[in-house]
């Protein structure tokens, strides 16, 4: 199925790619990308010989009803590994679990450092978890990854594609073994992350914003909501004035 779907994505959207000689033939690899849109799993799969395999969320695979069952022999198909994010812990423990499964196959693994798509099209400040401590837990290279405008192709909450070119730039292999075994330690998971996420920011060009994608999400809803409730509160206060003044003309 990954061979007929990327065929098919290749087709219609013509990605260009840069740096396809940074992915080894065979062996482990991480790729570490950033992360714009619901489609940048299918697209980077698409341009690759080799598997990638990417954590998704169990929903997309328990889904009941025929739609349910399409969607979850679909990211089965572009080889996507379920991972029940109901406890964020459990959720965190289970995809580091599944990528260092990955890794001692010898395949590749891809993540997103920023843990979520972003809100804006900036890059934000990658989570120190999963991509270090897969990495310094199996030793294998990571391979930072830029996907370009794949956020114009499919913003969020739109179903129907745009037809147009997105691009991938696949950076030189960041080596880590140096160290290997001291995932526990905090202040190296933060600099091995820092340092993937820079070569993420060399590749796209994007602006880098230091702070959690997830809590820029959480300010822009908390505005668009504090602006609602500012012009709800302006209308009232436009139609009360209004009535004061028919009752004065009165």
């Amino acid at each position: 199925m990954k061979f007929s779907i990327g065929g098919s994505l290749k087709l219609a959207f013509r990605p260009w790619v840069e740096g396809l000689e940074n992915i080894p033939a065979e062996g482990p690899a991480i790729l570490a990308s950033n992360h714009l849109s619901f489609s940048d799993s299918f697209f980077l799969p698409a341009v690759l010989d080799r598997k990638v395999t990417f954590i998704a969320k169990a929903e997309y695979f328990t889904s009941p009803g025929v739609k349910g069952k399409l969607t979850a022999a679909f990211f089965k198909g572009v080889g996507q590994l379920p991972v029940d994010r109901s406890g964020a812990r459990g959720a965190g423990e289970a995809a580091i679990k599944s990528g260092i499964e990955v890794i001692e196959r010898g395949e590749l693994f891809g993540i997103y450092p920023e843990g979520t798509r972003s809100p804006d099209g900036r890059l934000y400040r990658g989570k120190p978890g999963g991509l270090a401590r897969v990495a310094l837990a199996t030793g294998a290279p990571v391979i930072p990854v830029a996907m370009i405008d794949t956020e114009k192709i499919q913003p969020p909450g739109k179903v129907v594609p745009k037809l147009m070119r997105p691009g991938i730039r696949i950076g030189k292999p960041l080596d880590f073994s140096r160290y290997q075994g001291m995932d526990g330690d905090r202040f190296i998971l933060r600099s091995v992350t820092d340092e993937v996420m820079y070569e993420i920011m060399k590749l796209s060009g994007q602006e880098y914003v230091d702070i959690y994608a997830t809590a820029a999400k959480r300010q822009i809803a908390d505005a668009e909501k504090a602006a609602k409730e500012a012009a709800k509160a302006d209308k009232a206060d436009t139609a009360d004035g209004s009535d004061k003044g028919d009752k004065g003309a009165e």
